[in-house]
């Protein structure tokens, strides 16, 4: 007992002679002593209270060839529809997770928890000199939504004026609120063709179809991609892959998001809905372009959905493969996880990782798709 009781005497005596030595020990800072006349002035202690923000997330991606591989994110709601964030925190969210370009595409005729102006512009107005300061490019758009549209909705990027489009929507006639956009040089897009509405759209556990309404807005010129992943629930949407296969159509892959981003998914998460676009340039107009020739490429949740020729472009951009006296050798020289898989065994290849793995005639990127769960083939 004598024993136990010095041990510990002498234990709980060192703490306290380190503490009396060593006063920031057991605190943060010393409480300061107050200079002289100090209750005449504020004194900030920001720096003990604010939160230290971290730097912005940094996504590297190889060039593919001549083009820079931008990130991007083309369906956002600020609380000029129904979300529930300003215009100029979306600019921000989207600088801290490393974006290059999103456009904030709130509902016509929505003005949700803000009704002071009927100006279906004032999302990107209000945006605009932020995004121009933090030199984040700033894509003008709108979604044109509503439950009894046959089926779902659709956003307009690249317009020029959503009042012009809003009578259309308004009068629920999509088809000249299409036209709208599109005689303004809109790009448009089918978002979550999953989505079941109230009262419209899909009816529950009904497959997914491409309407003719669809197939005629396509014809037209009117519909050029489809989400393939999107919605704030995270849908995925196989089929619609291969409808962009099949339809030639820009494979698109947006957050639909609503609340704030720290609230939907946390700070600077790697597995947010991205749509990487092959840009000639980094600006509004190569972003454009690119879309319309559908330089487009999907990445969310650890999987990566596009098209011909451009999915393995930009495999081959991020992936450098080197053969070696027992097989290959894959060094991943960009943020976006692959997994491989060779005479069925699978081997992880982690962001700026490597992996080595036997000869192989054949690769699979289980988690890169080429069509409706359909994974790429690479020849080493």
């Amino acid at each position: 007992m004598n024993t136990r009781y010095e041990f510990l005497k002498r234990i709980v005596s060192a703490v306290v002679v380190t503490a009396f030595l060593v006063p920031g020990l057991f605190a943060q800072d010393a409480v300061p002593s107050p200079p002289k006349d100090a209750k005449l002035f504020a004194v900030s202690y920001g720096d003990k209270i604010n939160r230290q923000k971290a730097p912005p997330r940094t996504i590297t991606i190889p060039n593919v060839g001549e083009y820079t591989v931008l990130k991007g994110d083309f369906h956002i709601h600020t609380i000029f529809s129904d979300g529930r964030v300003m215009p100029q925190d979306r600019v921000n969210e989207a600088v801290d997770n490393g974006l290059d370009v999103i456009s904030i595409t709130d509902h016509l005729g929505s003005r949700g928890q803000f009704k002071l102006t009927e100006d279906q512009n004032i999302a990107y107005t209000v945006a605009k000199p932020e995004a121009d300061k933090k030199k984040l490019i700033l894509v003008h758009g709108t979604e044109i939504s509503g439950n009894t549209m046959p089926p779902g909705h659709l956003n307009a990027l690249f317009i020029t004026d959503a009042n012009a489009i809003a009578p259309a929507a308004a009068a629920k006639d999509w088809k000249k609120a299409l036209a709208v956009a599109a005689e303004q040089g809109a790009f448009i897009q089918w978002n979550h063709p999953g989505w079941v509405s109230n009262g419209g759209g899909l009816k529950k556990d009904e497959p997914m179809y491409f309407s003719d309404f669809h197939e005629e807005a396509r014809l037209k010129g009117h519909l050029h991609g489809i989400e393939v992943f999107a919605n704030s629930a995270c849908l995925y949407h196989p089929i619609a892959h291969d409808w962009c296969n099949e339809k030639d159509l820009a494979v698109m892959t947006n957050t639909d998001i609503h609340p704030s981003e720290l609230e939907r998914f946390g700070p600077q998460n790697p597995r947010r809905q991205i749509t990487l676009i092959l840009a000639k340039e980094r600006t509004l107009e190569s972003v454009k372009e690119a879309m319309f020739a559908k330089r487009t490429i999907g990445w969310a949740a650890d999987m990566v959905f596009g098209r011909d020729p451009w999915i393995e472009q930009l495999f081959r951009a991020c992936v450098e493969i080197k053969k070696t006296e027992t097989g290959l050798t894959l060094r991943n020289l960009s943020d976006i996880p692959c997994v491989i898989e060779v005479d069925g065994k699978t081997s992880e290849l982690p962001p700026q990782g490597a992996v080595e793995i036997g000869p192989a005639k054949k690769l699979i990127v289980a988690n890169w798709f080429v069509g409706a769960f359909k994974p790429m083939e690479i020849t080493p």
